[in-house]
């Protein structure tokens, strides 16, 4: 770990210093060091830092607080390098640029795994923790066609819906990210310990929190605007009218995310919070994996489509649905997807699926309509 984690670390033990505080003194000072040898004067010329706090800054630049503060980071940061962790701030070109752009971004996250830049095109799968046999069918569903899609699924790691998404986007060799309410090394439920493990090498583990943090149930409502800040959209496959998973609805609404809902029975006995996301005008019905796609097809082939007048590189390889796909769409022509499905002898929802994957790799424009021209 650099010696800036360290200080940044230890920097959160200041008393009265919360994240929006600490991230205006970086952001000021350019160096969390910095903010330690800094003068009152310098300290009290950052937003929200008036002559007061700067006062308990350098106090605790020169006092015992500072040398416990630095023990608690080192603590902190041999227990993230036993278990082959690390840290990734704010102000890293790692840090998952989605949850750049929410109000209230951690500065520290602690990761196991790997983070990418494809995993600006995520979406996320949540909902109940006691699913109905359905509720997993649609999970293991959608996740598996975004995997296919090369689009990273986001969930919590809880039982339920949760575990089923990221089950099934590891089964089907896609990238899978989880965002906990305890610290990486406090794996939770313990009986995901083992996806946990495969996630790390598919994908990462992540917390806002620090090591050794409990699964506290003052945290989950926490990590849930992780979960939709760093999505491009959130799915909520089935849930109650209160619970987790509305949180993460209600999150992504405020950070400007897309929210989809799949309709569920009106069975009194089981109340659909996803019935009602949709009758209050606070979801997207889907009732399929390419209407998702459809919805957010600008924001996904934006991030792939090279800049206008720039020469892309040799295109991906293409798998075997893909080739068959492009086999049979003429160059220069526009074709609609269903007739492109008869042409390839494939459903129409596949086809979607393998059009956008195309539309990442720069092989085909989709143009209004759902049709599709090869570039």
């Amino acid at each position: 770990m650099t010696a800036k984690i360290r200080v940044l670390l230890a920097l959160t033990q200041i008393p009265g210093i919360g994240p929006h505080r600490l991230r205006a003194l970086v952001d000021h000072l350019h160096d969390p060091r910095a903010i330690l040898d800094a003068s009152l004067s310098e300290l009290a010329a950052a937003n929200g830092i008036d002559t007061r706090l700067a006062r308990t800054i350098r106090a605790f630049s020169r006092g015992k607080e500072r040398a416990e503060a630095e023990l608690y980071a080192d603590r902190q940061i041999a227990a993230l390098e036993r278990y082959g962790g690390s840290v990734v701030t704010l102000w890293e070109e790692a840090y998952p640029t989605g949850l750049k752009r929410i109000y209230d971004p951690p500065l520290i996250l602690f990761a196991r795994g790997t983070l990418s830049k494809d995993d600006d095109s995520s979406l996320a799968i949540v909902g109940t923790r006691e699913p109905s046999p359905y509720g997993i069918r649609m999970a293991e569903w959608f996740a598996e066609e975004f995997a296919r899609a090369g689009l990273t699924v986001v969930s919590g790691l809880a039982r339920g819906i949760d575990t089923a998404a990221h089950s099934s986007t590891l089964r089907h060799g896609g990238r899978t990210v989880a965002i906990i309410g305890s610290g990486v090394d406090v794996l939770y439920p313990p009986e995901n310990r083992v996806i946990a493990e495969r996630m790390m090498s598919q994908g990462a583990v992540l917390s806002e929190f620090p090591m050794g943090t409990k699964p506290d149930a003052v945290n989950f409502p926490r990590r849930n605007r992780l979960i939709s800040g760093m999505t491009l959209g959130t799915i909520v496959v089935e849930t109650g009218t209160e619970g987790g998973a509305l949180i993460t609805a209600a999150t992504a609404l405020d950070q400007n995310r897309e929210v989809f809902a799949l309709p569920s029975s009106i069975n009194p006995k089981r109340p659909s919070g996803t019935n009602r996301l949709i009758r209050e005008g606070k979801a997207l019905l889907v009732e399929s994996v390419d209407e998702v796609l459809q919805e957010l097809a600008p924001k996904l082939s934006c991030r792939s489509r090279p800049s206008s007048g720039a020469e892309s590189g040799p295109r991906e390889e293409l798998s075997f649905f893909e080739r068959a796909i492009v086999d049979v769409l003429p160059e220069g022509q526009t074709v609609h997807v269903d007739a492109l499905a008869g042409l390839a002898k494939m459903p129409v929802s596949d086809v979607l699926v393998h059009l956008l994957s195309l539309e990442f790799k720069g092989v085909v424009r989709q143009r209004p309509g759902k049709y599709f021209i090869r570039v």
